[in-house]
């Protein structure tokens, strides 16, 4: 944000000032005291094991000017003293946002993305994209919730020319109230798919949440969707907004629309990196250029279109899109990271997340990579450490088994199975023909002898920490064969 006093921030949140309101504050707004800086604004959050407002000296000690919270502290800074702490966070990004996004001149461009999967990697590789036309803020890793998207929006100033706001919902009217801090100039839909499904109970209910991001766009709005998910293509009757379409083949075309994008020609190199053909038509010009990603596995080829549309939707020209897409890199941690060890053992680390849909592109990714390896190593094994998909509903155990099945056709010689869902994820690898083994994570590590000729994917849901255990394999080098 803009540095200013205390007592103009509070007058913009409705807050009651303590201290002196001289005091200049900003540009960092933080909730956490390790990433305090000089003048930032410290944000005291209860939680449900620490509550903020026990380490506000912490934060004055690191630098922070000023307090942001529901009640006073010992601290000796001013407070700006509010209700409840995260809805003055709420307010201040809501307020920020508003200012810069009517600013004359140049206003601040803003894109809202959502969908069950893909939405980390594609707003990475948009992020990418669009710093080559302006300043922009876009959050880091998966900040799509209540505390990530205002604490994002609070990175903007006078200065920013775009913002990116990654949204997830797990329930109804979620996405709406984060529109609500963030209205969207651009608003992207990626696909329906099952995260979170136990919590919806439908795919029609997660696209009935997920398609409040195109209504909060006015008429002269983009909406930017997925003509291949028969399910986003229908959210074109919620919006008065003008739309964008974008699709990783060339079956599902509009030409109708001012804007669209879409693949062919796609191919792969020996490590799951994809190639295509990138169409895109805006108005008075079209584009056919071929792209080569640097991210792993064919999703990535719709997460890239998407993102082309969406620059393309805030004005940049397709043949900076197209360098840009080949140029872009992984940014978030843990999302089909590839590392080689030294002796050649390769790990896959996808284990930031997993649902049933991001289960199986990372499962197709490393079919391909195993089936081109071993045309080079006939040795090569493939080995998957598969862990729970969190939040599944009644279904849970069946898409576990499922996702077992899967690591056998794709011709995984070992599964080793971690979590609560451990023995479904098992008889699914039994069922498919494979050999699987439940254990935990100190077992996986010493529970084969790992060789240079292994080629490992390491995939589960955030809560199991399993990015451990896939740094430990790559660290471990004593008697390869």
């Amino acid at each position: 944000m803009r540095i200013s006093s205390a007592a103009e921030l509070a007058a913009a949140i409705g807050a009651r000032l303590t201290g002196p309101g001289e005091v200049r504050v900003g540009p960092d707004v933080v909730i956490d005291t390790r990433k305090a800086t000089p003048g930032s604004l410290f944000v005291a959050l209860p939680g449900e094991r620490v509550d903020g407002h026990d380490f506000t000296t912490a934060a004055a000690r690191a630098g922070s000017a000023a307090v942001l919270a529901s009640r006073a502290t010992e601290a000796d800074l001013p407070h700006l003293v509010v209700a409840d702490s995260q809805q003055g966070l709420t307010d201040l990004a809501r307020h920020l946002v508003a200012v810069e996004h009517s600013r004359p001149g140049a206003p601040l461009r803003t894109i809202a993305l959502t969908g069950s999967s893909g939405k980390t990697s594609t707003k990475d590789i948009l992020a990418q994209l669009l710093e080559a036309a302006g300043t922009t803020v876009s959050p880091v890793g998966s900040f799509n919730n209540e505390i990530g998207v205002p604490l994002t929006a609070c990175g903007i100033d006078q200065d920013t020319d775009f913002l990116i706001s990654e949204m997830g919902a797990r329930g109804k009217g979620h996405i709406a109230w984060l529109t609500s801090i963030v209205p969207p100039d651009v608003a992207m839909v990626l696909n329906v798919g099952t995260a979170h499904l136990g919590e919806f109970g439908s795919r029609e209910a997660i696209a009935a949440a997920k398609g409040e991001i195109v209504e909060a766009l006015g008429a002269d709005g983009r909406a930017v969707l997925n003509a291949a998910d028969f399910r986003v293509a229908a959210m074109t009757a919620r919006t008065p907004a003008q739309i964008a379409w974008f699709s990783p083949d060339a079956d599902h075309r509009h030409p109708e629309a001012t804007i669209e994008g879409w693949a062919d020609r796609s191919g792969s190199d020996d490590f799951g990196r994809y190639h295509f053909q990138l169409h895109l038509r805006t108005p008075g010009s079209q584009l056919v250029e071929t792209v080569q990603l640097r991210t792993l596995g064919a999703h990535q080829v719709a997460n890239a279109v998407a993102a082309a549309v969406a620059a393309a939707c805030c004005g940049m020209a397709p043949d900076r899109i197209a360098a840009g897409l080949s140029a872009a890199t992984t940014r978030s941690p843990w999302r089909m990271e590839l590392d080689e060890r030294a002796d050649g053992l390769v790990v896959i680390n996808d284990c930031y997340n997993a649902n049933p849909d991001s289960m199986r592109a990372a499962i197709d990714t490393l079919a391909g990579i195993l089936e081109r390896r071993r045309a080079s190593d006939p040795q090569t094994r493939g080995i998957a450490i598969l862990g729970d998909m969190r939040e599944l509903g009644a279904d849970s155990a069946e898409l576990h088994r499922e996702a077992g099945r899967q690591a056998a056709r794709a011709g995984f010689d070992e599964v080793l199975c971690i979590g609560e869902r451990a023995e479904d994820l098992a008889s699914g690898v039994i069922e498919g023909g494979s050999h699987a083994r439940v254990v935990d994570a100190a077992q996986a590590r010493i529970s084969l002898d790992w060789s240079r000729h292994d080629v490992v994917l390491v995939k589960a849901s955030r809560a199991l920490g399993l990015e451990k255990l896939a740094a430990a394999i790559l660290a471990d080098e004593e008697g390869r064969a």
